[in-house]
């Protein structure tokens, strides 16, 4: 789908989701990845992260149980060898001034990530 794609993106402190992608009209989606039932269960912090994103999905593998998930964020379907939208995620578009701040996180975490990996001593962990 053309996405640009972080994992384990902080959008404000105290949150941090599985993954944030930046589509090339500079929609921003969240993804939260759930291994089964008690680990859907234990997060309390889902939906916070729904003002920090455009479209909210929720990625489980074909053994989870989807009747938990709320109808009205996306579900994602998973394996060890792809995944498939299975419900779109309804669009609520962000503020502009909140677009362009997690834009310019997005932009600089990557870039951070980056730099990392080309010169892992120049830079410390807490620039992530």
């Amino acid at each position: 789908m053309d996405h640009a794609v972080l994992l384990e993106f902080v959008p404000s402190r105290g949150l941090r989701v599985d993954v944030i992608s930046l589509g090339p009209k500079g929609e921003l989606w969240i993804v939260e990845c759930k291994s089964g039932r008690a680990d859907f269960r234990a997060d309390r912090k889902w939906q916070g992260y729904l003002e920090w994103c455009d479209r909210y999905f929720w990625a489980v593998d074909g053994d989870f149980p989807t009747e938990l998930l709320p109808e009205d964020t996306g579900l994602i379907m998973a394996d060890g060898f792809g995944a498939e939208i299975m419900r779109m995620a309804p669009e609520t578009k962000l503020a502009p001034a909140r677009r362009s701040r997690i834009q310019r996180d997005f932009a600089r975490a990557a870039a951070l990530r980056l730099q990392g990996l080309n010169d892992p001593e120049g830079i410390s962990a807490s620039a992530f």
